[in-house]
């Protein structure tokens, strides 16, 4: 169900997509939902556990300030990005047990401020490390593997959201947002759209996202019913974040490369005091495994 990509896709360019997104659509064929008894749960959700699935959203119920007024919202205060616009709450109802709707922040490039990526050809890809299209930036860091599972929590029924679309994006190791930030403002690295399988699986290669002012580490989602849909944030689902833990953050930040200032940021902003998870973030804390040497796996459930 995911888009494969060939060997263009290292120097930036999928070729698979020159055509545009609507092209791409036509080259995946999305397959139906695939009902579930809860009885299954327990099994579906072993790699993380099927506990935060059914506990209440501790952080569904979120203040929402727009804009790149505070770097707390989403993003840290750089050159060059629009005044305002970002952070618009997508207004979904978000029930029991589900992942909390949060901010998207002033940097989504998702058109609700300022540049649309989602329309762009070569975004729908699996690797999101390197640039496409015109851009050849490629972003350094510790490897990360990210991997979410989509599903429909509606009452007693769970069901996989096969061939729903995930949305993901997140900073660099220096804390910059490409589009965004001055000094990547011609780079689109770090964002890529993919299809989930029949399952509801999603995997992304990109690198561990550093920590800066204001905000704990973090990468952002949002969630939409097809390929087709996401084109235009109006369409998502959800939107919501992902946190890392502090043992893995601690780990990254002492020993690696290129990551400068992210410890002392982490000590000025812990997780109980960021403002997107501090009012609960117990569906959104990713179960991290791997090292420095080989590299990280973060995992989460994503019901909606």
């Amino acid at each position: 169900m995911n888009p494969v990509h060939d060997d263009g896709e290292r120097d930036g360019h999928d070729h698979a997509h020159d055509e545009g997104l609507s092209q791409d659509l036509g080259r995946i064929v999305e397959s139906g939902r695939r009902p579930m008894a809860r009885r299954g749960v327990l099994a579906l959700f072993g790699a993380v556990g099927a506990a935060g699935l059914v506990a209440c959203a501790e952080g569904s119920d979120k203040t929402v300030v727009s804009g790149t007024e505070s770097a707390a919202q989403g993003g840290p205060p750089v050159g060059g990005a629009p005044p305002a616009g970002g952070g618009a709450d997508s207004g979904v109802d978000v029930a029991e047990g589900e992942i909390p709707e949060e901010t998207n922040g002033p940097y989504p490039a998702d058109g609700t401020n300022g540049v649309n990526v989602l329309t762009e050809s070569g975004v729908v890809r699996s690797d999101i490390t390197s640039s496409f299209g015109s851009a050849s930036g490629v972003a350094a860091g510790v490897p990360l593997t990210l991997k979410l599972k989509v599903y429909d929590l509606d009452g007693e029924e769970i069901s996989a959201l096969a061939g729903a679309a995930v949305y993901v994006w997140h900073c660099d190791r220096d804390g910059n947002y490409s589009l965004y930030s001055e000094a990547v403002s011609e780079e689109n690295y770090l964002r890529g759209v993919q299809a989930a399988d029949e399952s509801g699986n999603v995997t992304f290669t990109t690198i561990f996202p550093a920590a800066y002012m204001g905000r704990w580490p973090h990468i952002h989602f949002e969630i939409y019913p097809s390929l087709d849909d996401a084109t235009s944030a109006s369409n998502r689902l959800r939107t919501s974040q992902l946190a890392f833990p502090e043992d893995v953050c601690d780990e990254v930040y002492a020993n690696a490369d290129g990551y400068g200032t992210s410890a002392s940021n982490m000590e000025q902003t812990p997780l109980d005091q960021d403002n997107v998870f501090s009012d609960g973030h117990s569906l959104q804390m990713a179960k991290v495994t791997g090292s420095m040497e080989k590299g990280y796996v973060a995992t989460l459930n994503v019901p909606v």
